[in-house]
């Protein structure tokens, strides 16, 4: 199976190309701003470089959040166009997810924190590879009631003072490979995206994009 993995949900746009086990291409470039007009570019070029058309991909996966509003949409809006183009399924992952993704068979619990919007987290457990809830936005200080963690990924630093003991495994943002390879037997399910805060733009009528 060929998957095209895309993110940019965070501080990157990153791209990477799976065929079967085997990793074909990726290619990784951070950034706070300028997703919308890299992304495309960066999948062709990650296409070439894996000696693929778009059209050789068996399913494609993007990253559905938690993350900033704008790289978001622009990371789902490409990933639906070009499902729909091709004919292929869209995968969504959670952000948490694939941060967690690398600790799935280590023992204890992984905590996979983001930041939110003050002094709020966006957090999600997992045990042996399973979550143990959905990702929710908490405040810093109800993050103690999780104990014990075995480590914190992602935004780690953010537990500071907490989790005595804990390993802390820093990440600025999500691995397009391991998104790619959590694709590879996910079942296509409805995309929504999911947003560390509300966005503050408003349509007419002060109504929230969809």
């Amino acid at each position: 199976m060929r998957v095209l993995a895309l993110d940019t949900c965070l501080s990157a746009c990153s791209v990477a190309v799976l065929d079967g086990d085997r990793v074909a291409a990726s290619a990784c470039e951070p950034m706070e701003r300028g997703h919308q007009e890299r992304l495309a570019p960066l999948a062709r070029e990650v296409m070439a470089q894996a000696g693929l058309a778009f059209t050789d991909l068996d399913r494609i996966a993007v990253t559905l959040g938690p993350g900033s509003f704008t790289g978001l949409r622009v990371g789902l809006a490409f990933a639906k166009g070009l499902g729909l183009a091709l004919g292929r399924p869209v995968i969504g992952l959670g952000c948490l997810e694939v941060l967690a993704a690398p600790y799935a068979e280590a023992p204890g619990r992984t905590l996979a924190l983001l930041p939110g919007r003050g002094d709020a987290v966006c957090r999600q457990v997992f045990e042996g590879g399973a979550a143990l809830g959905p990702p929710e936005l908490v405040p810093l200080a109800a993050l103690p009631d999780l104990s014990p963690v075995a480590r914190i990924v992602g935004a780690a630093g953010l537990a500071d003072g907490l989790f005595p003991g804990a390993e802390r495994l820093a990440a600025a943002f999500p691995d397009a490979v391991l998104a790619a390879r959590l694709a590879m037997d996910r079942a296509p399910e409805a995309l929504a995206p999911l947003y560390m805060r509300p966005p503050d733009a408003r349509l007419p009528g002060g109504r929230l994009p969809a």
